[in-house]
């Protein structure tokens, strides 16, 4: 069953990819796989081309990390408390959700002592709900120019989490926007930040993310089904 949810996930994603005049190789799909047991990931790695899987909670990153059977790609895309960093800071290839100054300093003091170099997106809530964490779109670049000279994380584009919505075709609008907003500051030419992935699109809308330029999208639950959260 997962192995045909992933390729299913995979074949809208091209079609998507098709429709927007997109070449498929542009997107990355990133099996989010937060509650779900390391058993699942296993499945996936054993029976399709699977490598990029993303965690919401550091503790559960850490812990699969340490136990699956061979190397893959883990990105943390939940909210990271700045007191979490140290745990995960050289073991993820990309931190999806930096969202202030102080959490960027964090990562760069926590990297520093690993020698790494940490690609990160800056976290933008588009929509503006309160519920949500990230910048304003408007707070973006002033951001950005914070942190870009830290010598230990790279500033490699933009994520957004959009309204949870009936009808994806609402989200195109946020989509777009936040696209807007990475090619605004590319066109600054600002020293050090050379920006070129969109993090947007979840299981109820990546295929109009990827219609609006996604350049990686979120699937969780329509690669592992439901969520049981009160495990």
């Amino acid at each position: 069953m997962l192995q045909e949810n992933y390729e299913s996930v995979d074949k809208k994603i091209t079609e998507a990819c098709r429709r927007a005049g997109r070449n498929r190789d542009a997107v990355t799909l990133i099996a989010v796989s937060k509650t779900k047991p390391l058993s699942d990931i296993e499945e996936l790695l054993q029976n399709t081309d699977a490598e990029n899987f993303g965690e919401n909670k550091v503790q559960e990153l850490v812990d699969k990390y340490e136990h699956i059977s061979r190397p893959v790609k883990w990105h943390m895309i939940g909210h990271l408390q700045t007191n979490k960093v140290k745990y995960i800071v050289d073991k993820v290839c990309l931190i999806h959700s930096v969202d202030s100054v102080n959490l960027a300093k964090t990562i760069e003091k926590e990297a520093a002592k690993h020698n790494v170099v940490v690609p990160i997106l800056i976290e933008v809530n588009v929509a503006g709900e309160e519920s949500k964490f990230g910048v304003s779109v408007e707070e973006t670049e002033d951001l950005i120019q914070q942190i870009k000279d830290f010598p230990h994380i790279h500033i490699d584009g933009l994520m957004t989490i959009a309204p949870f919505v009936a009808n994806p075709e609402e989200n195109r609008v946020h989509f777009r926007r936040l696209k807007e907003l990475l090619l605004d500051i590319n066109s600054k030419n600002i020293d050090n930040v050379h920006m070129n992935v969109l993090s947007m699109g979840m299981t109820n809308d990546y295929e109009v993310a990827v219609e609006e330029g996604a350049t990686m999208v979120r699937v969780g639950t329509g690669i592992f089904g439901e969520r049981n959260y009160n495990i």
